[in-house]
């Protein structure tokens, strides 16, 4: 009788020491390791691209009016940027070329720019910098001025060439950088050097002294100059970007309101699919040694487009 009582009793105990024992043998469930972050690049480099073509074919009888044309334009926009520290590097290749050729008045330039800066700075906080930058700005090919002689005969006078003139601007001063897309250079002390080989040629079309260079030579020194510069290049919408870049030059030996040089580069591109964008560029131009009046230039750009960056943009 005592054998049947305890019999139950060592089954029960048996019972509840099983998930105890099963417990403490089966294996712990380990997470698989998450897979390693992809690196930062030291240079954050990005190359923005488009070409476009556009064309009108007219038969010789087609009474609507107009002429064959053949347009071309092309835009190129590269960076590489590197921040280590309180160090950065900053260098930017912004070029823009378009022209057409149309039957009774031939090869006409419409854009012409070729833009080149780099730019060192040193943190002074989150916000602002010291920096020290070289730029240059100039054209690729010859541009003309299209008008009439005495006679009532059109003709073309030749205004600029490839290089003629080139602004080569050293800048030293301060940079407020508030935001990813968006900062501002100030500098009080920014000498410039304008360079116009031969410029002699350009004196019939422009006056006494083209860009400001005296005929005879072929470049001009602003040493007591100030230079303000600000970018803005922002996504807009996922498929939609806007830049501008505004640059103003004052020379301290003419420091009057009508002879600071004002430059207003904007430029709007709406990606329609993968390859294909529609890019809208103007330029606005205030110059003294140029011209007394602003000068301007827009384009309209259908094409391809090809965009390419090693870093995702921060959220700023």
């Amino acid at each position: 009788m005592k054998q049947l009582v305890l019999l139950p009793l060592a089954a029960l105990a048996l019972a509840l020491a099983t998930p105890a024992a099963v417990a403490q043998t089966t294996p712990a469930v380990i997470p698989a390791p998450a897979p390693p972050a992809t690196p930062d690049p030291l240079w954050h480099k990005s190359i923005k691209t488009g070409l476009g073509l556009n064309e009108a074919v007219l038969s010789s009888n087609w009474r609507g009016g107009g002429a064959n044309t053949v347009g071309f334009n092309a835009l190129f926009n590269a960076k590489a940027n590197r921040k280590s520290g309180i160090h950065s590097f900053d260098n930017e290749a912004d070029m823009l070329f378009a022209f057409s050729q149309t039957t009774g008045l031939g090869y006409r330039k419409g854009q012409d720019r070729l833009y080149l800066d780099t730019k060192y700075g040193r943190a002074i906080n989150e916000r602002w910098d010291m920096f020290l930058s070289l730029n240059l700005l100039s054209q690729f090919a010859p541009g003309y001025k299209y008008d009439t002689d005495a006679a009532g005969n059109a003709r073309a006078q030749l205004t600029s060439d490839s290089f003629a003139p080139a602004f080569i601007t050293a800048a030293y001063g301060f940079e407020y950088h508030p935001t990813t897309y968006f900062h501002v250079r100030l500098s009080p002390f920014a000498p410039r050097l304008t360079v116009v080989n031969r410029v002699d040629r350009f004196v019939a079309a422009l006056g006494d002294r083209p860009y400001g260079v005296n005929p005879g030579h072929s470049t001009r020194f602003e040493v007591l100059a100030a230079q303000v510069l600000a970018e803005y290049d922002r996504n807009i919408s996922p498929n939609v970007n806007f830049k501008a870049r505004y640059v103003l030059f004052a020379n301290y030996e003419h420091l009057n309101f009508k002879e600071i040089d004002h430059r207003l580069d904007v430029a709007f591109t709406a990606k329609v699919g993968k390859y294909v964008n529609v890019a809208l560029n103007g330029i606005a131009l205030y110059d003294y040694d140029q011209d007394h009046s602003i000068q301007y230039s827009q384009g309209l750009t259908i094409g391809v487009a090809y965009a390419f960056q090693n870093f995702v943009d921060a959220k700023k």
